[in-house]
């Protein structure tokens, strides 16, 4: 049983046929923390408006994650796009999880982030129309890819790989779009006076540090398999867990090159209102 102060978890979207439940169950059952965050798109409802798919693998996590929540553990639930729903439900705490649309995090270290899907930096980082309907259907071809080479995998006794991954990360575009994101999550993250923002949304896990703030994606269980976690000494990992569980990432001590001192772009496009919101908490 691995144990650790805080874990982050987002983009499960069960009710998806791409949804990896069974590397989720099994992450569950052999980690313990003290506070549980569901950063969002946990349930994809926008999915299941078009085709439900819940085996019970799903179920399984739904009744997971309330038990958890029952033993004592802290689980808190910032609902993202594809579970927006659940918004409207922002303050309450429903059977022990609480429901936040943003909360902020403070690491054992005394640092302080913010904490939310990601979804609000969509008008930052946006590209045209046909691009977002180009983009989801390449990326709905990429899953199906996935799961097929995936399974093809596992008749040979091989891990989980995952291709749509590797495909995306080569891809010049996606990559652009990755590093603006980062970037626009940093620039809010040191307007709001936070030493960091942890974020899902674009299914990349990963770590960018600044001068001034770290940026941390805890990735996804559609493609990845990957939760952040912070230890006793308020340390940050990035793991991912398939069949040969790992640490991928660890929290990096110094600024990246391309975003420290004179050489990082600016962005000062966040809109204002979002800021407010940042600033407010």
């Amino acid at each position: 049983m691995q144990q650790y102060r805080s874990v982050f978890i987002s983009d499960v979207h069960l009710g998806t046929p791409d949804c990896q439940a069974d590397y989720l169950l099994d992450f569950l059952d052999k980690v313990r923390c003290d506070t549980l965050y569901l950063v969002g798109d946990i349930v994809d409802l926008i999915a299941m408006q078009r085709r439900v798919h819940f085996p019970k693998s799903h179920e399984m996590v739904i009744h997971r994650l309330l038990a958890i929540a029952d033993r004592g553990t802290r689980v808190v639930y910032v609902p993202g796009n594809h579970d927006e729903f659940m918004r409207r439900f922002c303050g309450q705490t429903i059977s022990g999880v609480e429901i936040h649309q943003k909360i902020v995090h403070t690491t054992a270290d005394g640092r302080r982030f913010m904490v939310c899907h990601g979804d609000q930096f969509d008008q930052v980082v946006r590209c045209s129309p046909l691009m977002l309907l180009v983009g989801d259907r390449a990326h709905g071809l990429l899953l199906r890819l996935n799961r097929w080479f995936n399974a093809w995998r596992r008749l040979q006794g091989k891990p989980y790989w995952s291709l749509a991954a590797w495909l995306k990360g080569r891809i010049g575009k996606a990559r652009t779009f990755i590093r603006r994101f980062e970037l626009a999550a940093l620039t809010a993250a040191e307007k709001g006076n936070y030493d960091g923002f942890i974020c899902g949304h674009i299914h990349s896990a990963g770590f960018l540090r600044s001068t001034d703030g770290l940026y941390c994606n805890d990735g996804d269980w559609v493609e990845h398999c990957t939760a952040l976690v912070e230890g006793f000494d308020g340390r940050l990992q990035l793991l991912h867990w398939s069949e040969q569980p790992s640490v991928i990432a660890t929290e990096p001590d110094a600024p990246a090159p391309e975003v420290s001192g004179d050489s990082r772009p600016v962005i000062d496009i966040l809109p204002a209102a979002f800021l407010e919101q940042v600033n407010r908490i």
